[in-house]
């Protein structure tokens, strides 16, 4: 991991961009720590982490008052980092049956999530490698947000990830279904109501699929973009029970 730029936002979170091999990502910290502090891995969609920032750099902050590091990193094909033939086509795919007003496929689905599960899961593992190697994060490491397939896939594989919250709502592979019952720990789960582009109920059946003891379940009316402004403290809150 090599830093490429440092600085101190108003509120005093110190946020750094890295590279990773060719992967980028971003670092924000507490403006002051006494000893390492946990971390929680923000996922975002695949749209880039530049368009994403805004979104990326509130979160941040919530987590940074409450005491923990949070990082994100570029997803594949995202971003600045090279496309993949079989992604692009499989967005274009998506985008003409969106704009015929046509059903989207399972196969489709698969083509679309499948391969960047695939990535990007190893790719998350190698930024928690790398970002509880530094002296200031200690663990233990939440999850939050983005493409909830790949926030399944590591929730089961990735042990270090000790509560994750998810983002209902993209489309979802048939086997992250089988995935969703080998998954144990606690889960927050957000859900858009009146949400445009998501299956409500196929929401329901992958949260009623997570094999998890805890796991909670906000539904709130609104379409996708509105998310009301409470529903972001009750994530905070149920990371600040699971990760000090």
């Amino acid at each position: 991991m090599r830093f490429t730029t440092k600085q101190r936002l108003d509120d005093g979170v110190l946020e750094r961009e890295f590279i990773l091999g060719e992967i980028p990502g971003i670092l924000w910290t507490p403006a002051s720590a006494s000893a390492p502090v946990p971390l929680i891995l923000l996922g975002h969609p695949p749209l880039g982490l530049r368009k994403m920032y805004p979104r990326l750099v509130a979160r941040a902050r919530h987590a940074a008052a409450d005491g923990f590091a949070a990082a994100t990193i570029e997803l594949p094909g995202s971003g600045d980092r090279p496309r993949w033939a079989a992604a692009e086509q499989a967005r274009t795919d998506l985008r003409r049956a969106l704009e015929a007003g046509e059903p989207v496929s399972a196969e489709l689905i698969d083509a679309l999530i499948l391969p960047l599960v695939d990535k990007a899961v190893p790719e998350s593992q190698a930024a928690l490698d790398a970002l509880l190697s530094l002296p200031e994060i200690g663990g233990p490491v939440g999850y939050s947000g983005g493409v909830i397939s790949v926030g399944i896939r590591l929730a089961v594989v990735e042990p270090r990830i000790v509560a994750a919250g998810f983002f209902a709502g993209s489309f979802v592979p048939r086997t992250m279904f089988e995935e969703a019952r080998q998954v144990t720990i606690p889960l927050h789960v957000l859900l858009q109501w009146d949400d445009e582009g998501n299956d409500r109920q196929a929401s329901l059946d992958l949260f009623d699929a997570f094999g998890s003891k805890e796991k909670t379940l906000h539904a709130n009316m609104g379409g996708h973009t509105g998310v009301p402004q409470f529903a972001g403290e009750d994530a905070a809150g149920f990371f600040a029970r699971h990760l000090r």
